[in-house]
């Protein structure tokens, strides 16, 4: 009988944790400057993408398919305006195109690229693709929205205009994010199944060399320092943040970060790499130099927080937590020092 208590007990408080987060841990280098409260949907919702641009927070929904706009109020974060546009198949990768009235989404479950007004929140078509649509960009130097199909093992290439497949690049293993030098115009995809890294030539559609990212095991999200010819990525396996060299296509250093990493940003004003993982840590790291790197502090979140965004203009950070019968929502941060 004590026992049953006891387990019943420890599970009574699991499900308390996972359904109410709490106020995130307290830091000296980031001030948390509240919630923004999301549409409850269904009893567990895992939000996956944000896609911020012009004030506006593209969030998406992997459980019910859903994609949340944000309307920012920078003076009062819980009057932000949520509008939701409703979707069929899990909700990932969003592509905004800088000045025009069309954006695309990816759908893993329907294996569709849906088209759709940022604005109204429209859907202005759908585009079959391979399997497993997930991460998603627009590359404005060679006018094409690349699609990372994970279980396809290949990209997909979307003509935005024609809103239709214009090619297919294969590739040598399963892809999950891609990020492009500004400098080589060379888009860089990370392979996770494999622990490597390629370089592609959109223009002329190949991969033009391959590289291992060992001792990084699974690596997820990605982000480029283009000054300092650096690029940084997660690995989801061993929670670790690698920092690779653009030019000599080596590793230089690898960092120890908070579990099940996801999604890494950089900001490249502040010298500072933000990650966020599914054991629900935010870790904020300096960048000293182009090959020294610190742990400022690991922040605790939420477990599943695992995506976030960063405001380049304000520096703010928001984070996006899954949640259990409570409302989602995402976490706001800003830099104290």
């Amino acid at each position: 009988m004590i026992v049953v208590v006891a387990l019943t007990v420890f599970a009574g408080a699991v499900l308390a944790y996972l359904a109410y987060p709490g106020t995130p841990g307290r830091s000296r280098f980031m001030a948390f400057d509240g919630f923004i409260t999301l549409p409850r949907g269904r009893l567990l919702t895992v939000l996956d993408y944000l896609t911020l641009a012009d004030h506006t927070l593209f969030v998406t929904n992997a459980s019910s398919g859903a994609l949340f706009k944000v309307v920012l109020n920078s003076s009062n974060l819980t009057a932000s305006t949520v509008s939701e546009m409703h979707g069929a198949g899990a909700a990932h990768g969003v592509a905004l195109l800088p000045g025009q009235n069309v954006a695309f989404i990816t759908r893993s479950e329907a294996n569709t690229v849906d088209v759709f007004d940022p604005n109204s929140l429209k859907q202005l078509g759908s585009i079959p693709v391979a399997d497993d649509a997930d991460a998603i960009q627009y590359v404005p130097s060679v006018k094409l929205v690349y699609v990372a199909n994970g279980d396809g093992k290949l990209a997909t290439l979307i003509d935005p205009e024609k809103r239709t497949t214009v090619g297919i690049i294969s590739l040598p293993g399963k892809p999950e994010f891609a990020a492009e030098d500004s400098q080589t115009g060379l888009f860089y995809q990370n392979l996770e199944d494999i622990n490597s890294i390629v370089a592609i030539d959109l223009r002329k559609r190949f991969i033009t060399g391959q590289w291992s990212l060992a001792p990084c095991e699974g690596p997820s999200g990605m982000a480029i320092d283009p000054r300092q010819r650096r690029l940084f990525t997660v690995c989801s396996g061993n929670a670790m943040l690698v920092v690779f060299d653009l030019d000599t296509h080596r590793i230089i250093t690898s960092v120890n970060i908070g579990g099940g990493p996801d999604v890494v940003a950089f900001d490249q004003t502040l010298h500072r790499i933000y990650s966020a993982g599914k054991t629900g840590q935010l870790t904020v790291i300096q960048q000293d130099g182009a090959d020294a790197y610190r742990v400022l502090d690991e922040i605790h979140t939420h477990y599943g927080a695992h995506t976030l965004a960063i405001d380049p203009i304000t520096h703010e950070v928001y984070v996006a937590y899954a949640s259990l019968l409570a409302h989602p929502r995402v976490a706001v941060f800003s830099p104290t020092m």
